[in-house]
């Protein structure tokens, strides 16, 4: 029986062993019939991960989301440009102090003055409420306006390089009223139609543009009559700020920028420097007369600092060869003697300063604040753009001061008080207010504050 069960039909032969199968091989052989009529199901695939941000990149976001991180910013990045600023003065105009029979440190001296007001400013305006600020932008704008008609009569206005844009004052001080024209006409812009649009009327035109575009028109008229055309394009772009911030429909700026093109090229036109200033745009050489010398020196101060520079105060075209060292062409001194490494520090200062004033401006539920922050950013970004790009030989010459970095009182003492009221903005926010008031014991008391909470251990 055994033997009849292990043999095959034909029993005379021996039969070769079946060769042996894997167990997956067999079970494939089990299961085809079961799967003849169907298909076998396909294993279920597994989800594409996307890939992973890096974890620096991660934190980086978190510490930008953080609620005073803007503040700090502000803080930070104005302080460190003023201090490099009095730090390039001091390197930068010592040789032309001295041409003019003045001391080494005279500029120096002035611009640590300004220095010293400005901050006053700076903490004023850090700790000014809303309230009193749009209280007083209306006679801020009637100060300045009239300081601007002053500068034009004669015997009181002075005249430097050309232009008629300044008033003595005691001790040698000289007052520019165009650079507080900037701060006023942010300030009332944002005044003038924040009200306007708690009463639901920038939706019209014609409330739109009146008062805003006359009172615009007559600080540039004022300004222009001191042949200061630098600062009518900075004045131009607060208001083209303030004006898309409030939602100003796109055919209007088309016909707003139609007529500054018109009106710049008229300007111009009327004036054989401002001609020379847009020739000399990409000039590499000084050209008939040297009328692109001062362009194709800065190029030269900033091709000939390297990497690192040669060193502070090791400056070569400073010597007489780049004319305002220490004032508009400050930047291409800064590239000699620190090299591209200075010159990309400046600028990462100046993009955090901007980008944290477009968070501000971003954030805010006060249409005021709003307004206000962006003005203020717009006009700081928009001097940088405008002097950097001159140094560069990328835009004309236009004779505007790099902010908080440039020599000049005025300058310095209206951009403190703007990047103070910059910082107020963003202390306004209600989780920044909050966060700060928790940091207001300090260090110790908050450590006295966690022993108080921390149960007795009961050990001796």
């Amino acid at each position: 029986m055994r033997e009849a069960r292990g043999r095959t039909p034909s029993a005379g032969k021996k039969v070769a062993p079946a060769p042996r199968r894997s167990p997956a091989a067999a079970s494939r052989t089990k299961a085809a019939p079961a799967a003849a009529g169907k298909r076998a199901p396909r294993p279920p695939s597994r989800p594409s991960r996307a890939p992973r941000t890096p974890r620096f990149v991660r934190r980086l976001r978190r510490t930008w989301d953080r609620p005073l991180t803007a503040y700090y910013v502000l803080l930070g990045t104005g302080l460190l440009l003023a201090f490099l600023g009095l730090v390039m003065v001091f390197s930068a105009s010592q040789i032309q102090a001295l041409r003019w029979g003045l001391p080494a440190t005279y500029y120096f001296h002035k611009q640590l003055l300004a220095f010293a007001g400005g901050a006053v400013l700076l903490i004023l305006a850090m700790r000014m409420p809303v309230r009193l600020l749009r209280a007083l932008t209306y006679p801020f704008l009637a100060v300045t306006v009239g300081l601007l008609v002053l500068v034009q009569v004669p015997g009181i206005g002075v005249e430097v390089n050309g232009n008629t844009n300044w008033l003595d004052l005691v001790g040698g001080f000289r007052l520019q009223p165009s650079e507080f024209a900037k701060l006023a006409l942010v300030l009332w812009g944002a005044d003038l139609l924040a009200r306007k649009g708690d009463r639901a009327l920038l939706g019209q035109i014609r409330h739109l543009l009146i008062p805003l575009i006359p009172g615009a028109l007559l600080v540039y008229g004022l300004v222009m009559l001191g042949g200061d055309m630098g600062t009518v394009v900075i004045l131009t772009m607060i208001l083209f700020a303030l004006l898309w911030l409030a939602g100003a429909p796109t055919r209007l700026f088309t016909g707003v920028l139609a007529t500054a093109a018109g009106l710049a090229a008229l300007f111009m036109a009327a004036a054989p420097h401002r001609m020379d200033r847009l020739a000399c745009v990409g000039a590499t050489e000084p050209g008939d007369g040297d009328r692109c010398w001062q362009a194709v020196h800065g190029i030269y101060a900033l091709a000939s600092g390297g990497w690192f520079g040669s060193g502070l105060g090791a400056s070569v075209e400073k010597w007489g060869e780049l004319p305002e060292p220490h004032t508009d062409f400050i930047f291409a001194i800064t590239g000699e003697e620190l090299g591209l490494a200075g010159t990309l520090s400046v600028l990462g200062l100046f993009a955090a300063l901007g980008y944290a004033g477009i968070r501000v401006a971003g954030r805010t539920e006060d249409p005021f604040v709003r307004y206000a922050a962006g003005g203020v950013t717009a006009w700081i970004m928009t001097q940088v753009v405008v002097n950097i790009g001159a140094v560069l030989g990328l835009l004309p010459i236009a004779g505007v001061p790099l902010p908080l970095f440039s020599y000049g009182g005025s300058a310095l003492l209206s951009t403190m008080f703007a990047v103070g009221l910059l910082i107020a903005f963003a202390r306004s926010d209600p989780a920044a207010g909050a966060a700060l008031a928790m940091r207001k014991p300090g260090l110790i008391g908050k450590s006295m504050r966690r022993r108080a909470k921390k149960a007795p251990s009961g050990e001796r």
